[in-house]
């Protein structure tokens, strides 16, 4: 006669738990690693400086809006971002992990954007690319027949871009509350399996009057 073999007991814990208990750890572990995440995480600051290109009297708005594309592409290219470097005080790798930029299809300007755990250097980084991104420009004014101009320097900001622990403990309690629920979906089933986990029932002898009456 074989033995059934005994469930691991985290499996049968797993099964005495109510369903809805998943749902509250999951959600419960989740906003604790969220909102740890976001106390232990440094702050980001980000800063914006916009420049514009302006066509000269040889040229045309069209022009200036297709230079004013091609810039917005070079402005992170290391022609640009060796001079910046000096500038800002960082190194050109810095530069080119914290800096973004962003044209409009519509306008002839280009928007340079830093992100950095410091406020000041945020700024600093933004108008050091910019600063660089003009002089460039006007190197070869005469070529394009457009010049870049600094439409609006970028300021120190006054509070992080970066999302507040409040949010990240949010964020992490919907993502633990749905890892709950896709355990509730998969965890075992109670009944049919603890029916096939019953040994069969032997049936017993029968009573003497019907094996007597069945002579």
């Amino acid at each position: 006669m074989t033995e059934t073999p005994r469930r691991p007991a985290a499996l049968r814990r797993a099964k005495a738990l109510p369903p809805w208990s998943l749902l509250a750890v999951g959600a419960v572990a989740g906003g604790l690693l969220g909102g740890t995440y976001g106390v232990l995480k440094p702050p980001a600051y980000t800063a914006t400086a916009y420049v514009v290109a302006v066509p000269t009297e040889k040229s045309d708005p069209a022009s200036a809006l297709g230079f004013a594309q091609a810039y917005g592409r070079v402005a992170t290219q290391l022609a640009v971002l060796g001079d910046a470097q000096v500038w800002a005080g960082v190194p050109v790798k810095t530069l080119q992990q914290s800096v973004q930029t962003a044209t409009s299809p519509d306008a002839p300007m280009v928007s340079i954007t830093a992100t950095s755990s410091r406020a000041d250097l945020a700024a600093d980084m933004a108008n050091a690319v910019s600063r660089s991104l003009t002089q460039h420009a006007k190197s070869s004014k005469s070529a394009t027949n457009v010049e870049l101009q600094q439409f609006a320097r970028a300021v120190r900001p006054t509070g992080p871009s970066s999302v507040s622990p409040a949010v990240t403990g949010l964020v992490g309690a919907s993502a633990g509350g749905l890892l709950g629920g896709l355990l509730l979906l998969v965890r075992p089933k109670r009944g049919r399996e603890d029916e096939a986990a019953r040994p069969a029932a032997v049936p017993g002898p029968a009573f003497a009057a019907d094996a007597h009456g069945a002579l």
